[in-house]
């Protein structure tokens, strides 16, 4: 027992910085779920679009991710280390790979936005209307592509924060900015306070907005309290990596941008099949996914603490203790997955009916929230 399973310190320790990621997480999964349904008030065409583009938007958030997860591990041996200088480099190299990942991404969404949205509309007869579909999402697209800069900015800054023991800041970062998103959504999607009633573009002119106050919060807090980031002052004199640094990071965090990659383009080719059968198809997984995603936030905090964790133990050189660490909190993320998948089934049957669609597309999102509750 006690060789996989902590005390009550373990747990506490654990908890302490998986609860901040859990709350910022469900905050945001919270709001995404209530812009989902607030989109999908407005028709099955607008929410289809927006579900496409978002798909594909998806692809380019996990590759920061895996990109940043990578330096990460060395983010949290150097801090545990306290050397500060090497940090920064590693640092610069987060600065460097997030560029040159928002840059191929936007040249990729700008050049080929139709065709790429075009990859999951199929005239099935009695899918909806397609161009309608097209015509949505390449208007979201194009407003949501102004702020993948400050979303990979901030994902640069939280994250690395994160792996240095600081969650509280992100955590109210992200809470202000997505309170800012579900407030501009009421207003800019059905067009109260005076405003125009937007659709799909005010709901990614919202999200937009909200990403642009994220990265302003964080920068603040970063600048106002330096003596808690050390590593971000003077940390833009330069952008050189040391060689060896750089070799080091690419090679064990290439697995990690790679494993990120494909699994979101495998997900990704999923829903592209899905969309053969017609909009109900995408309309039903655009569903599932936004309810699943609430569900598993719990277990990707889970992943982010392990990363934490064992990386500052690391590079404390308490290497068996790291071991015990480790071994601890992947048997705690095992029961963690059991009950998140428990809850999902109960509450499968009820999400659905709060989307103002038809019955067909209800009944299939029911069944793929089944599927991945398993």
């Amino acid at each position: 027992m006690n060789r996989y399973f902590g005390d009550r310190d373990f747990y506490r320790r654990v908890l302490k910085v998986m609860l901040p990621i859990i709350i910022q997480q469900g905050i945001t999964n919270f709001v995404g779920l209530l812009d989902n349904i607030m989109v999908g008030q407005v028709g099955t065409e607008q929410m289809s679009g927006v579900a496409i583009t978002n798909q594909l938007l998806f692809i380019f958030q996990l590759a920061i991710f895996g990109s940043l997860s990578g330096a990460g591990i060395f983010c949290a041996q150097y801090y545990g280390k306290g050397d500060t200088k090497t940090l920064q480099s590693v640092f610069r190299y987060k600065v460097i790979s997030t560029a040159l990942i928002t840059i191929f991404a936007l040249g990729i969404f700008r050049v080929f936005q139709t065709p790429l949205i075009q990859l999951f509309l199929t005239d099935t007869g009695s899918s909806g209307d397609l161009k309608a579909t097209l015509t949505y999402g390449k208007s979201y697209m194009n407003i949501m592509l102004v702020g993948i800069v400050p979303f990979a900015a901030a994902q640069l800054y939280t994250s690395t924060m994160r792996e240095t023991g600081e969650t509280n800041l992100p955590m109210r970062a992200g809470i202000l900015a997505v309170l800012l998103n579900m407030v501009l959504n009421y207003i800019l999607i059905f067009g109260h306070l005076g405003f125009t009633r937007m659709g799909v573009s005010g709901a990614a002119l919202a999200t937009t907005i909200s990403r642009f106050a994220e990265l302003g919060i964080i920068l603040f807090y970063a600048k106002v309290r330096r003596a808690r980031f050390p590593y971000f002052t003077g940390v833009y004199k330069t952008l050189r990596v040391p060689k060896e640094l750089a070799k080091q990071i690419t090679i064990k965090g290439m697995p990690l941008l790679f494993n990120e990659l494909m699994w979101s383009l495998g997900t990704t080719f999923i829903v592209q099949c899905y969309s053969t059968r017609g909009l109900s198809a995408v309309a039903a997984y655009n569903i599932s996914s936004t309810v699943s995603n609430f569900f598993a936030m719990v277990v990707l905090a889970m992943g982010t603490a392990i990363s934490i964790l064992v990386g500052q133990e690391l590079g404390a050189g308490e290497f068996e203790r790291a071991r015990d660490t480790n071994r601890k909190m992947i048997v705690f993320g095992g029961w963690l997955c059991i009950l998140a998948s428990v809850l999902l089934a109960v509450a499968a049957p009820f999400f659905p009916r709060i989307y103002n669609t038809t019955d067909e597309v209800r009944d299939l999102a029911r069944r793929l929230l089944w599927l991945d509750a398993l």
